[in-house]
């Protein structure tokens, strides 16, 4: 079940608030997706950005979450199709897949994530050492990771509405 699209309360704690705007957004993907069909899902409506379908913005999200939470911030292996000697975007190509499994993995990924956010303090920093960006704490990866899942969230507003002509904001 994807998370609330409650905003966090005013007088929370910063760790809530961060957890309830990062779960906002994630909402936000899923209940962009909701009601697509599987050839709209692929299907790419920027001429300049052939890979930004909605399935591809939701795999993005999900190597994205594996990415900064796994590899950088615990310093688990570099795997997964960012990675690869393969193309640019290569998280991206997601033709065949369908969009309720891209969906599942990507509540699966969320749950690993939220699992490593809550065993862990915001000071903490990155273990991998071969990235730069390991010197971040989980504070600024969550900031960086709610800014990333909000403007890919603005991105599937912009394609949905060019697919099927669907808008709205949560």
């Amino acid at each position: 079940m994807p998370p609330s699209r409650i905003r966090p309360p005013f007088d929370a704690d910063e760790r809530t608030q961060l957890i309830g705007w990062f779960d906002m957004q994630r909402a936000i993907i899923h209940w962009k997706c909701e009601g697509l069909s599987d050839a709209d899902t692929h299907r790419s409506v920027l001429p300049s950005s052939p890979q930004m379908s909605m399935a591809g913005l939701v795999s993005h999200l999900r190597w994205a979450e594996h990415t900064w939470f796994e590899v950088v911030l615990l310093g688990r292996p570099a795997v997964g199709p960012q990675f690869d000697d393969g193309p640019e975007d290569a998280d991206m190509m997601v033709d065949g897949i369908p969009l309720p499994q891209l969906l599942a993995d990507y509540a699966r990924q969320c749950a690993v994530s939220n699992e490593i956010i809550a065993a862990h303090a915001l000071d903490d920093v990155g273990k991998h050492p071969d990235f730069r960006v390991a010197a971040a704490s989980l504070r600024w990866i969550m900031f960086h990771m709610i800014e990333e899942t909000a403007r890919h969230a603005g991105h599937m507003d912009a394609v949905r509405e060019l697919l099927d002509g669907e808008k709205g904001y949560y």
